[in-house]
């Protein structure tokens, strides 16, 4: 079996999915919702253990069960491997009405990674379009680490008799910035105090360390965000990148900051076909200036 086969085939089950019978009634309807059309925003809010990352994958193989082409789903988690075992448990479910054919189809479901990952390869598409070569080489923390203290030792910020922050200090402090879309000193204040004599040569050092990546055609996880932020501002671009994606879903939404949340706006300004999925109780990537207020709000 193709995929060309595969909507007309099994867009309408002719009995109910087994699988819909083991979720109670607040995840059923969080499966169904819209499934067979793009209906509008899904918001799934729920404490931890409850099955959010099941109901999520109950979603997304029901969608597939229902007719959604996977290679236009966008799949987003936090890590790479939960994004590998939500398409383990996609192409499960899936089988249940599937069988053999599950396999072919969740295997077109190409498009689920992490918020980095994703953007990395959008970036190879439209590199050239932003003004970005599609050849950049991303670098990990410790390369980005390695190159704010390159520029720092280059400044001569170092070498001051009072102790300037350290590399991986000046590399969380310029993270955070990037990542909750505010100003240096809002960020100093909220989340570095102790660095904030230092504001003047923080922004000397973060100009610096922006033309180093520039020269050297490198991008570092934050511009992974920051770019595609950038690349879905541009009307065009944003109208072509949300017409890739029928449906977009997001695990562990109450993780994801400021710079992320843009990214989905732009992508779908009026929520059709969205879902996101978190605990407004909890947030484990702080660090990165998650904001549970996008669960809020």
């Amino acid at each position: 079996m193709n995929l060309a086969t595969a909507d007309s085939t099994f867009r309408e089950p002719t009995v109910q999915p087994a699988y819909l019978a083991r979720l109670n009634d607040a995840q059923r309807q969080a499966v169904e919702h819209g499934a067979g059309q793009i209906a509008g925003p899904l918001l799934v809010i729920a404490g931890a253990g409850s099955g959010k990352t099941n109901t999520l994958a109950h979603r997304v193989a029901h969608l597939i069960v229902k007719g959604a082409d996977p290679r236009r789903i966008l799949l987003m988690t936090f890590s790479r491997r939960a994004a590998s075992e939500m398409a383990r448990r996609v192409e499960r479910i899936a089988g249940e009405v599937l069988g053999r054919d599950a396999a072919v189809i969740t295997d077109a479901l190409t498009w689920a990674g992490t918020f980095h990952g994703i953007g990395a390869r959008l970036l190879r598409d439209y590199a050239l379009e932003i003004g970005l070569d599609p050849a950049f080489t991303i670098h990990d923390r410790e390369d980005s680490a390695d190159l704010m203290n390159l520029v720092r030792h280059e400044l001569g910020f170092s070498k001051t008799e009072a102790r300037f922050p350290t590399k991986g200090t000046c590399l969380a402090i310029y993270s955070r910035a990037v990542n909750a879309q505010a100003p240096l000193n809002e960020v100093l204040g909220s989340a570095f105090p102790w660095c904030a004599g230092w504001a003047e040569q923080l922004k000397e050092l973060f100009a610096g360390y922006v033309e180093a990546k520039q020269a050297q055609n490198v991008l570092d996880y934050d511009d992974l965000l920051l770019y595609w932020a950038q690349m879905a501002a541009e009307p065009e671009i944003a109208a072509h990148l949300g017409g890739r994606f029928d449906h977009v879903l997001v695990d562990e939404y109450q993780d994801t900051n400021r710079l992320q949340a843009s990214i989905l706006m732009a992508l779908k300004p009026d929520g059709a076909g969205l879902t996101v999925v978190g605990d407004d109780a909890q947030s484990i990537y702080s660090f990165r200036a998650a904001e549970v207020r996008n669960i809020l709000d």
